[in-house]
């Protein structure tokens, strides 16, 4: 036969329930990979819609859950709060029109959110869905940016086996490197995450509060930003987390730490709580060290 009478074979067709900075990404990649064909978007307005469609380069912009067509894969990037939610608004509607007794294949529904499971897709599961969570370890401050930071990035899938096949699949082709995590580890597996990513900008922010109190001036304090996380940052890379150790905690100095947690305190009492808290757990690391004694 001919290539040109030759049909091309059909995109599996993705839809997103709400299109923020991940859902935008990861369509935008599989647009561009040809590994979904973008469909229907719905997100809080027809606007912002139509934005995240000319953001992924594909997909239609709606208004109505009702008027989205059938999926093959639904992507439901709403905010955690609103997931639930969502869930249960989407389950209505494939109740009615999405499956049926003569489904042949049964459409696959994942959500990204670290600290759920995919137990808040139960409504969906109990139609026969296949059900997912994948969620990336990805700081999604632009889509222009995470789009070229993604490749490499690790991505936990948690759900059913058939859909955790899917996605491995789809986010490998994407340059993610999947890995299992348990239902039930969702939220400490996600604690971690903030740990490593979210509560850093509010440490620094606290340095730099404390070093404006005492005087620093404001171009000390911005020399002190850059150089003082780029070293931390190059010697925990380096060495590990123990290893990179400094301080007080690193030296055990339990004297030097209660003068300056009682100085904070004094200061702001939630600083001086998270100070108390952070130096115990500075200690444990320290005494894990090969050289404590």
């Amino acid at each position: 036969m001919p290539d040109s009478a030759r049909t091309a074979p059909r995109l599996p067709t993705l839809n997103l329930v709400g299109a923020g900075r991940v859902a935008q990404t990861l369509a935008s990649l599989w647009h561009q990979q040809g590994r979904f064909a973008v469909q229907d978007v719905l997100t809080k307005s027809l606007h912002s819609a139509q934005v995240a469609c000319n953001v992924v380069g594909a997909g239609q912009a709606v208004v109505q859950m009702e008027t989205m067509r059938r999926a093959d894969i639904w992507l439901l990037g709403v905010p955690d709060a609103q997931l639930a939610d969502c869930v249960r608004a989407l389950a209505q509607v494939a109740a009615i029109s999405h499956t049926g007794p003569d489904d042949m294949t049964a459409p696959l529904v994942f959500h990204c959110s670290g600290a759920q499971s995919t137990a808040s897709l139960a409504p969906l599961a109990a139609l026969g869905w296949h059900v997912a969570s994948a969620h990336c370890i990805l700081s999604f401050a632009s889509v222009p940016s995470a789009m070229v930071q993604f490749p490499g990035t690790p991505c936990a899938l948690e759900g059913d086996a058939t859909a955790c096949a899917t996605l491995r699949e789809a986010f490998s082709a994407i340059g993610a490197r999947c890995f299992d995590v348990a239902s039930g580890d969702k939220l400490l597996y996600h604690a971690a995450a903030v740990f490593a990513t979210n509560f850093l900008p509010v440490l620094q922010a606290t340095a730099e509060d404390l070093w404006q109190t005492t005087g620093v001036p404001a171009d000390v304090i911005a020399h002190l930003r850059s150089a003082l996380l780029h070293n931390a940052v190059a010697n925990i890379t380096a060495l590990g987390p123990q290893a990179a150790l400094t301080g007080p905690a690193a030296r055990g100095d339990t004297e030097a730490i209660a003068r300056q947690g009682a100085a904070v305190a004094a200061w702001d009492a939630p600083t001086g709580t998270a100070y108390e808290a952070l130096s115990a757990l500075a200690l444990r690391l320290a005494q894990r060290r090969p050289d404590a004694s």
